[in-house]
């Protein structure tokens, strides 16, 4: 029986495998980096063991020093989490030598099925050898570890080997795994869905199918909004994908939980890969077959059988996956202290953050997932997106909006989805101007209200009619200008009647319409109801001032290389690659802005750069001087010359 675990894992996953442990009596053992030394898994944990350092290659990929923590806080058996070492059989291995429970399948099931060259090999499909025009377009692909690291898209054949090169450093960051292969892409334009089985297997020989997962939603090969089942599956499709999954199951002999993936194009299923873990959307399956899988995990590790046929599924389960980025800027990440996060009654919310946490640089963006549980699909997707909606959000920017938009949009009501949905809707999903449009008010109002208690304890609004006010705030990407003025009876706006406001709360009424804005302000960032806003001075900040060509870094993160041929002098073109930036475990391209002459460069690979320092600097190519007109002024031409634009 365990009666210790080493969670060899950080954030979400290892919060909720330690929830499971605490119901079943189970003490944990969290592992951290010096990043992660005040992290949320460190302190639900029994105890913690420091791994020095802060980049992922230095802390949690050093199987060798989670071993020795496991040993030395007493631990008997290591839970892996996804990610990270979680597929890796060396790791696996290692704990098992150590004499320690490995919560997982058995090393030589993982080597068989985590490389997916190995296990295309093993389900006898051929490997795309040799690239040729007519196979474009193509996807490279790490061979190891998930979470769209180490993918690139390929549509043109002059780009394939600054792909390969980039995904196989990646990899390497990523998963301490540097191998990449090249297989046709089918998702994209291609309209194909992304969809999944769950398995569960114990080690006597009985191998569970628990049902389908959609997971089309993705950016960047991410999975971002995940449902069970999968909506619209004819029986037949079903019936072969769970075939699939329980062969590749039972040819390498696996236990504990796994995921094959397939995607499924033109009505046929394409074997994708198969993750031996845990996978991240593994609630929607809990919650559809009313499972608890880490209990299961742990049981199954212990010895325990697979009684009887596998539980009836009921309703329909969504996630919704909460980023610290901006969809409408490439997916930028970003950081800092997040103030609060809740969510409404009646859904579940899985999470490694707490009120006051940081959120860093160094591992993957995600601050939570959010699952709704319904009778029906149509139910389970309402109910999560008023429940993100609603939820109380208050930190760096993130993907909520593009949640709520994505989960009502028709294309996904009517489960139309595939892998190109953000292809072709993200502009529309990340337009401008999609805040309330009352929110500033609301801001401005409860601002004057907090500056004047500020000034008297007796406070209130002042007695006597004022000037018109003006207030500025951008909000969805917009810069907002709002009037209001102050009368003997309250603050007055035109076309609004302003019912009540203090600090905290306004109430507005439009066309006899009422409405409540909560509104929270940390600094000059302002938070009324669902809608961010930042306060703008009417002065403009003179160090905020750059020279035309100016690269800024759009995150914090690690320069990790500068492309070959870039220096002072050097000539660029634009839109073309100059350096590469590491960021929350993705890489991010900055490119030439303008065509033209790289005047400066203030960074080397390997240097740690704070948002908005200056990169480069690109001096635009003048356009050439028109020759004058040669031609005699007696001969006008019979048409408008065209000028270049």
């Amino acid at each position: 029986m365990i009666t210790t675990l080493l969670v060899a894992n950080r954030g979400e996953i290892a919060c909720r495998i330690v929830r499971t442990c605490a119901a079943l009596g189970i003490r944990t053992v969290a592992v951290h980096s010096d990043a992660d030394e005040n992290a949320l898994h460190a302190r639900v944990a029994d105890a913690t063991v420091r791994l020095p350092g802060a980049a992922p290659a230095d802390t949690y990929l050093r199987g060798d020093l989670i071993v020795k923590a496991a040993l030395a806080a007493g631990a008997d058996a290591v839970h892996p989490g996804y990610g990270f070492l979680s597929e890796n059989a060396d790791f696996a291995r290692a704990v098992l030598d150590a004499g320690l429970l490995w919560i997982g399948p058995p090393p030589e099931a993982i080597e068989a099925m985590a490389s997916k060259t190995r296990a295309k090999k093993l389900l006898g499909i051929p490997p795309l050898t040799q690239v040729t025009e007519t196979d474009l377009p193509v996807l490279v692909k790490a061979a190891a570890g998930g979470g769209g690291r180490g993918m690139r898209v390929v549509r043109r054949l002059e780009e394939l080997d600054a792909a390969l090169e980039s995904a196989a450093a990646e990899a390497a960051s990523a998963f301490g795994d540097g191998e990449v292969f090249v297989e046709p892409y089918l998702g994209g334009e291609a309209g194909g869905r992304h969809v999944e089985v769950q398995i569960l297997a114990d080690t006597h020989g009985t191998v569970w199918p628990l049902g389908t997962r959609d997971c089309s939603l993705q950016r960047r090969h991410q999975k971002v909004i995940e449902e069970a089942p999968a909506p619209g599956l004819p029986e037949e499709l079903t019936r072969e994908l769970y075939d699939v999954a329980v062969r590749a199951a039972r040819s390498v002999d696996y236990v504990g939980a796994g995921t094959v993936e397939f995607l499924i194009a033109d009505g046929r299923p394409h074997f994708l890969e198969m993750n031996t873990r845990l996978q991240v959307e593994h609630p929607v399956t809990e919650a559809v077959f009313d499972l608890d899988l880490v209990a299961l995990q742990l049981r199954i590790a212990e010895g325990a059988a697979l009684e009887g046929t596998p539980p009836l599924p009921s309703g329909h389960a969504v996630e919704a996956r909460l980023y610290a980025e901006d969809p409408a800027h490439d997916w930028t990440p970003q950081t800092g202290i997040l103030h609060h996060l809740t969510v409404p009654d009646g859904v579940r919310l899985d999470t490694g953050y707490e009120a006051g946490d940081p959120i860093g640089v160094h591992y993957d963006p995600m601050l939570a997932k959010l699952v709704a549980h319904a009778p029906t699909r149509a139910e389970a997707v309402r109910t999560l997106a008023g429940a993100l909606e609603r939820a109380t959000l208050h930190g760096p920017v993130t993907n909520r909006d593009l949640l709520v938009r994505s989960l009502r949009h028709p294309e996904f009501t009517t489960a139309r989805m595939d892998t190109g949905f953000y292809d072709r809707h993200l502009p529309d999903l990340t337009a401008l101007g999609q805040g309330d449009p009352h929110a500033p008010l609301a801001a401005a109002l409860a601002d004057v209200h907090a500056r004047s208690r500020s000034r008297s304890r007796f406070g209130g609004w002042r007695n006597v009619p004022s000037q018109p006010q003006t207030k500025r705030y951008a909000m969805a990407g917009e810069e907002h200008e709002v009037h209001y003025r102050h009368t003997r009876s309250g603050p007055e706006a035109d076309g609004v009647r302003v019912v009540h406001a203090d600090a905290r709360l306004v109430v507005l009424e439009v066309a006899g319409v009422r409405r409540k804005f909560e509104v929270t302000r940390y600094g000059d960032q302002v938070f009324v109801n669902a809608d961010a806003l930042t306060a703008l001075s009417r002065f403009p900040d003179p160090t905020a001032q750059h020279a035309p060509g100016s690269l800024l870094a759009p995150m914090p993160g690690t320069v990790v290389r500068i492309a070959e041929g870039v220096a002072v002098g050097a000539t660029v073109r634009a839109g073309e690659p100059l350096l590469w930036l590491e960021a929350m475990k993705m890489e991010h391209k900055v490119a030439a802005p303008a065509t033209g002459t790289l005047s400066a460069l203030h960074v080397t690979s390997g240097q740690q750069v704070s948002v908005g320092s200056l990169l480069a600097v690109v001096q635009p190519a003048r356009e050439p001087a028109r020759e004058p007109a040669t031609e005699p002024a007696t001969e006008p031409a019979t048409e408008p010359a065209i000028q270049p634009t």
